[in-house]
């Protein structure tokens, strides 16, 4: 027996109802300044080290730039090799207190007076919620507590004088109220790489989507 197709249409838009209520977006700001080498494929890249009050953290989000610095076609430097670029990469929280206007809006009642139908019966006066809804009186000032993610990433380059020169360098911020930096991360480097190297003194606004917690 077929399904009748109202049924399939039904279904249709309660599953995307219900994937839509499963999935929120996450976005980021990013800054980028570049002089990337054109030759850079094949070439070798190390880490700078990391603080060692956040060691294992850091090699966490080093872990997810290497991965995107692999895809670019560069290389791990093998032991004892000089590589050709230093990466440096740098991940905070810090919080910061915002305030902005909300809209205040009051509930009004009006009343009714008492009335008679056609057949006589009396019915009395009482009060109702205003049918013109609810009614803007003016704004509050609220001060909200600001949770923000940065990721700050920068690629110098070893000259042939042993002199370094940064060839990219970009900041990834996202800018939310709960949110943990580490789950943050892996978007803000997605972010850092998205058409990569892109344009000297980019700035951009990237949204990914996620799912709900």
């Amino acid at each position: 027996m077929q399904t009748p197709v109202r049924a399939v249409a039904w279904l249709t838009l309660g599953t995307t109802l219900l994937l839509s209520a499963c999935a929120h977006s996450l976005t980021t700001k990013v800054t980028r300044f570049n002089q990337w080498p054109a030759d850079a494929a094949g070439a070798s890249y190390r880490f700078t080290a990391p603080d060692p009050q956040r060691d294992l953290e850091l090699q966490a989000y080093q872990g997810q730039v290497a991965a995107e610095l692999q895809q670019l076609g560069l290389r791990p430097a093998a032991a004892g090799e000089t590589p050709r670029f230093m990466v440096d990469v740098r991940a905070d929280l810090s919080e910061q207190q915002r305030q902005r206007l909300v809209p205040v809006y009051s509930d009004q009642w009006v009343y009714v007076p008492p009335w008679r139908d056609a057949q006589g019966r009396l019915f009395g006066g009482h009060w109702v919620p205003d049918p013109m809804g609810s009614r803007y009186v003016g704004d509050r000032t609220v001060t909200q507590t600001v949770q923000r993610s940065q990721l700050q990433l920068r690629i110098s380059e070893s000259g042939r004088d042993n002199a370094s020169r940064i060839v990219f360098e970009a900041t990834a911020v996202h800018e939310g109220r709960e949110d943990d930096l580490v789950e943050v991360v892996p978007y803000l480097v997605r972010g850092t790489f998205q058409d990569f190297p892109g344009a000297n003194g980019q700035v951009r606004r990237l949204s990914f989507d996620l799912p709900r917690r």
